[in-house]
């Protein structure tokens, strides 16, 4: 039985790069197994959770820790599985801004006894990295054996190899690029447009009152549009309309009762209600702004530069299907690291499933995660597309459909 560890820290006083700072910062986190030191290293693996997701990375029934229904990577951080809990010692925390136990918007102010709301700092993917280095300074761990993530939380990988490069041997960006690109970012700020117009928003101070869900629903649904493929949504729905069962979840004007309720309407309605359920507007918004910040060469020359002190290997995949993060943005990224001197493959997964295959396709994400976790670049199961456009092998991992944490 694989120990797990969930709590909260107190980190102390924190200053964020916007330069303003809190007295205390407190963190949200779990662990899995033990941690053993290894010389210089150890065995421990830091996972970055995506933009909605919590530190409830692969524990079930752990009370308290997300208010999730389930746990978001099970199906490759667990005993016997990718990331092996009874091999490495695992660690995921809950970023700053978010609203799963960390220091965010909805957490209490103490010089107020309120909800921070947007009196609380703005927060970039840097602030998620520092926060995580000092818990693990808490947590007694130095250096890392490994720093995996997907999608934001790849950018938040990148970023320890930016910020910490001497503090980690291997990183492993999934589904995940550089930087957003134009439309996403579009995207994105519609998305928050739609919390910030709610009537129920009143600038972000609703935590006493009825809080912009509608907005919030919305968000969500721009949010989970990007993280489908065309191919898979025609598949799952085509143009059938729902069921007779199926409940319009917004208001409709009067010609709607002519045409179809259709099955995708409907699924996205279906996301946006347990969504609403779950999540903080404030957070969405704070969060969806330090994913759309960040730029991997921020204050170096360009990505090489940025990428130039780390001494490591690194292991990039993407996903044909995924235009929220493509694989042109992957092998970008890959193309830095070889200028950077930094050993790297890249992994291109054949999946129709979009951005959330990362998600929904363990049995393609988990040998090569596996391989470059126990041997690096020597893995069997690692391919770099310079070299090679190999397929995924076949394994006992079962695919789950989780398309909640994306982003």
């Amino acid at each position: 039985m694989t120990s797990v560890e969930s709590g909260t820290r107190s980190l102390g006083e924190f200053t964020f790069e916007c330069g303003e700072s809190i007295d205390d910062l407190e963190v949200a986190y779990e662990t899995y197994g033990d941690f053993e030191a290894e010389g210089d290293g150890s065995n421990a693996v830091l996972v970055c959770h995506a933009l909605t997701g919590s530190q409830n990375v692969a524990s079930s029934g752990v009370a308290g820790t997300s208010g999730q229904a389930r746990a978001w990577w099970n199906d490759i951080v667990g005993p016997g599985k990718a990331i092996d809990t009874t091999e490495y010692y695992v660690v995921c925390a809950n970023v700053p801004g978010s609203c799963y136990g960390t220091s965010g918007p909805p957490a209490t102010n103490p010089e107020t006894g309120e909800p921070w709301g947007t009196d609380f700092p703005p927060v970039t993917v840097g602030d998620w990295t520092r926060a995580q280095r000092r818990l693990l300074d808490e947590l007694g761990v130095g250096r890392l054996h490994a720093v995996v993530g997907g999608s934001a939380g790849g950018m938040n990988v990148l970023d320890w190899a930016v910020q910490y490069p001497d503090d980690v041997a291997r990183i492993v960006p999934v589904a995940a690029a550089a930087r957003l690109d134009a439309q996403c970012l579009a995207l994105d700020a519609i998305a928050r447009r739609a919390i910030t117009t709610d009537d129920d928003w009143q600038g972000g101070d609703y935590y006493d009152s009825a809080p912009p869900t509608d907005g919030l629903a919305l968000a969500r649904q721009i949010g989970h549009v990007m993280y489908l493929s065309k191919t898979s949504m025609g598949e799952r729905f085509g143009r059938r309309a729902a069921g007779r069962d199926a409940v319009r979840s917004f208001p409709a004007d009067r010609a709607a009762g002519y045409f179809p309720y259709r099955e995708v309407e409907s699924y996205l309605d279906y996301q946006a209600e347990k969504f609403v359920e779950r999540f903080d507007p404030n957070s969405y918004l704070y969060l969806t702004r330090a994913m759309d910040d960040y730029d991997l060469s921020e204050g170096y020359e360009s990505d090489a530069d940025a990428l130039a002190a780390f001494e490591g290997e690194a292991l990039l995949m993407s996903f044909t299907g995924d235009w929220h993060f493509t694989v042109a943005q992957s092998e970008s990224l890959a193309e830095a690291c070889r200028a950077a001197g930094v050993p790297v493959a890249h992994h291109v997964v054949d999946s129709d499933h979009g951005h959330d295959a990362f998600l929904v396709e363990p049995e393609k994400v988990g040998p090569p995660l596996r391989d470059f976790l126990a041997d690096g670049l020597a893995g069997r199961a690692v391919h770099d597309t310079a070299e090679e456009e190999d397929g995924t092998e076949e394994t006992d991992f079962a695919p789950v459909h989780n398309s909640l944490f994306g982003g």
